[in-house]
């Protein structure tokens, strides 16, 4: 699919500011943070608004992890939406000292503290003097996503129960999920006894797409597409994977017995395991890939467009052994290849899809790209390293693919220009690029958005120039990412102007 040559912003919502005259929550979320940035889109001359994903973070904040495929995080939720629906009041969303003003990184752990107890109080409330109207409303979003909702309340309300994410350390009867009477009595006899609970996780599921829903469209009719990012994988300790066991690699007990990764590289010499487990891809073709064409047809509900991470996974994935200490011992295995994508395409139609399809990425990955038409991804920071290799070099770049300055996992474009290191007597191939002293991050974006790219992507921090305080994520450190956040006022009406003034004169 080709898209129209346009620009934006990649943003996730947590990093929104206090929006001007609304309440501080120590977090960017779906109420006026985000209609606010949607506004600065359009002052902008932007047209796409990128977000990470959007799931519950299963470990270390990371929207990447998340224990559910399906569901929207809690903690984006506005408040002050549920409080214009009647469902909280002023009293119940005091907040305590330490998220009463706004900072430059949130605080996952006190922000989850305040606000989980408080979207507690509002379903109570709900329950108590919801309308009509609005109890038909949940009642129908609850039908409607049975099919991931159900087993979603359950694992999130068994998973605080226990107090474990860890299913296979559950009660015996709980760890294999099938199909049977057995099984169904045990999960008929736990729906009863956390009835409330799991209405709570349905309920917090319900307000967030209502509030999600309301935003896209907001957005949609200003002329901004939403564009997502969905990862191949998915985290063990997920409703997901307990739900699903006969399409992973599981043993007896639950536990993987193959795990994704990567090989060793020159970034790392025993390669990255990352332990989400694999795909029984040959159980997968057999329901004709159900799940995943319920994923994609699920995230199209949510985006207009949708990146795939690790795209290169469906050419062939690195497998290893749950047992390894490294991911030194996998090896390369084919993957389903188009199967997939032809399996949802017959079922929802074109899929408006980016590949990502960065890293060791073999010719069999670019032509498997090329056969279901999607653009791959195209990033300047990668692009100045060694002259034989323009590949990422913005002058090289072809129509049919996604630009970026940097993406979330890389440093902002000014860290990274900063660091860079340019040995004596050796060509400065960036001298093509930045030709002055002044304002060298425009001069970076603008090679991005003058490229022939159909689509360019600029994070947020670039726009503004920052440098690697504002960094996103470093791959390979747990603790200390996804925290960044704009501080109010720091997204100004001058640099809006020139970011549109050089979008225009891109020709996007």
């Amino acid at each position: 699919m080709r898209f129209p040559r346009s620009s934006g912003i990649l943003c996730h919502i947590t990093s929104l500011p206090t929006a001007s005259e609304a309440r501080e929550y120590g977090i960017g979320d779906l109420g006026k943070a985000s209609y606010a940035f949607v506004d600065y889109l359009q002052a902008a001359g932007q047209t796409i608004w990128q977000v990470l994903p959007l799931g519950p973070p299963a470990a270390g904040d990371s929207p990447y992890s998340s224990y559910s495929a399906f569901a929207g995080n809690p903690l984006l939720i506005s408040l002050d939406m549920l409080v214009e629906e009647g469902w909280l009041s002023e009293h119940d969303i005091a907040l305590p000292s330490g998220l009463s003003t706004p900072r430059a990184q949130v605080d996952y752990a006190l922000v989850s503290e305040f606000k989980l107890p408080v979207l507690r109080k509002a379903f109570d409330n709900f329950c108590e003097r919801g309308s009509q109207q609005q109890r038909e409303d949940f009642d129908r979003f609850i039908e409607l996503n049975a099919w991931w909702l159900d087993d979603f309340g359950r694992f999130e309300a068994l998973m605080r129960h226990f107090g474990k994410a860890d299913w296979t350390q559950w009660p015996a009867e709980l760890v294999r999920h099938a199909a049977g009477p057995e099984f169904e009595q045990t999960i008929e006899t736990w729906d009863a006894k956390l009835s409330s609970e799991i209405q709570f996780a349905e309920f917090q599921q319900f307000v967030f797409d209502s509030q999600w829903r309301r935003l896209k469209q907001y957005a949609n009719d200003r002329n901004v597409r939403v564009y997502g990012d969905m990862p191949i994988f998915v985290a063990h300790e997920s409703a997901d994977v307990w739900a699903n066991q006969s399409i992973f690699c599981l043993a007896e007990s639950g536990k993987p017995t193959l795990v994704a990764g990567v090989p060793p590289d020159y970034f790392s010499k025993t390669g990255q395991l990352w332990g989400n487990p694999q795909y029984r891809w040959d159980v997968l073709e057999q329901t004709d890939y159900r799940w995943w064409v319920q994923r994609f047809g699920y995230a199209f509900q949510q985006f207009d467009l949708l990146r795939i991470d690790h795209f290169r996974g469906f050419e062939a994935y690195w497998e290893i052994p749950a047992s390894a200490k490294t991911a030194v011992g996998g090896k390369w295995v084919e993957g389903p290849k188009e199967k997939v994508f032809d399996a949802a395409r017959e079922k929802l139609g074109e899929l408006a899809l980016i590949a990502e399809d960065l890293g060791m990425i073999t010719e069999s990955v670019h032509e498997l790209r090329d056969r279901l038409g999607f653009p791959g991804m195209r990033v300047l920071q990668f692009g100045f390293d060694v002259k034989e290799d323009d590949f990422h070099r913005p002058s090289t770049y072809p129509e049919h693919s996604v630009a970026y300055t940097g993406t979330h996992d890389n440093d902002t474009v000014m860290g990274w220009y900063k660091a860079r290191k340019v040995a004596k007597g050796q060509e400065d191939l960036l001298a093509e690029v930045v030709t002055s002293d002044t304002d060298i991050h425009l001069q970076l974006i603008a090679a991005v958005l003058h490229s022939a790219s159909d689509t360019a992507i600029i994070p947020v921090q670039d726009i503004l120039g920052l440098g690697n305080e504002a960094r996103m994520n470093m791959p390979g450190l747990a603790d200390g990412n996804w925290a960044w956040r704009l501080m109010p006022g720091q997204l100004t009406d001058p640099v809006a102007k020139t970011i549109g003034e050089m979008t225009r004169n891109a020709g996007r």
